[in-house]
């Protein structure tokens, strides 16, 4: 519930490259509020003049102290309205945010959303892919090791996949999907949506990434990465968790060869399929 003695917090999407992509709410919206805090003041600053915004602009990102933090909570509790903003797009969504809009509902302060552009959902729209059911996963790890075991938990993952990654980062990343996903998994790359320099690369990922090694300017910018979920066909076999439990008691006592083949006799399941599961299952350990 809400105190309406209390001003509202209202998280403002901002263009995510042409300046066109920002509603006429939220510059009404901007305009209207006592104080903005945005993740980069500076950043922000030229947004503002651009629609001729004034509004007093004030510091705020995820990293930010609490002593930050409880200004703009005191400033809420007086009645005063602040409008959040990130340096591109939908607050929140990989931008800050989440702290200051948990602890504002806690508090029972009202907390507006004014929608506008977002990456993830311009990408998603216009990839080709399934766009019913997609999970989104934000920026890999930067850490090869921890990438890649983030990878391992989506190989299997049935809904669209969609990531976001910096340029510095990307061939890595696309290498180790690769060999996570393997070679023929289906990706879209959205570099610089909205932007002069718009560009949509789609395809099997080796040659999507045979592209990118061959044009410099396909590692510039900001992208969004967007993979077809993975296809169940019938070579595929599935893995009951009563089949895993069995599989685990197995190799707490025998080798992995043994125990698939002992496996394989008390179910449907075919040695190599489940000696298979048992590597990955160690390679994920």
């Amino acid at each position: 519930m809400t105190d309406c003695t209390f001003g509202t917090l209202y998280v403002v999407a901002t263009p995510i490259g042409n300046l066109n992509d920002m509603v006429p709410r939220a510059v009404d919206v901007l305009q209207m509020v006592d104080i903005i805090a945005a993740e980069d003041t500076r950043h922000s600053a030229k947004l503002l003049q651009y629609f001729g915004v004034s509004t007093k602009v004030i510091a705020y990102h995820d990293y930010s102290n609490e002593q930050c933090l409880q200004k703009i909570l005191n400033i809420l509790y007086q009645g005063q309205s602040v409008a959040l903003i990130s340096d591109a797009g939908t607050p929140l969504i990989s931008d800050p945010g989440y702290k200051l809009v948990s602890m504002s509902r806690q508090s029972g302060v009202a907390v507006v959303p004014i929608p506008g552009a977002c990456a993830l959902i311009a990408a998603l729209s216009v990839s080709g892919l399934p766009s019913n059911q997609f999970i989104f996963e934000g920026f890999l790890p930067a850490k090869t090791s921890a990438r890649i075991q983030a990878l391992k938990k989506l190989k299997r993952e049935l809904r669209t996949i969609v990531l976001y990654e910096s340029p510095h980062r990307l061939l890595d990343s696309l290498a180790d999907i690769q060999r996570i996903l393997g070679d023929g998994r289906h990706i879209v790359i959205a570099r610089e949506l909205t932007k002069t320099y718009e560009t949509l690369l789609t395809g099997k990922i080796k040659d999507v990434i045979d592209t990118i090694k061959a044009d410099d300017n396909q590692r510039r910018g900001e992208f969004v990465l967007l993979l077809k979920g993975w296809e169940f066909d019938d070579s595929d076999q599935v893995i009951s968790s009563e089949t895993e439990r069995l599989m685990g008691i197995l190799l707490e006592e025998l080798p992995v060869t043994q125990a698939a083949s002992i496996a394989a006799k008390f179910t449907s399941l075919k040695k190599r399929d489940l000696y298979q599961w048992a590597l990955d299952r160690q390679s994920d350990s």
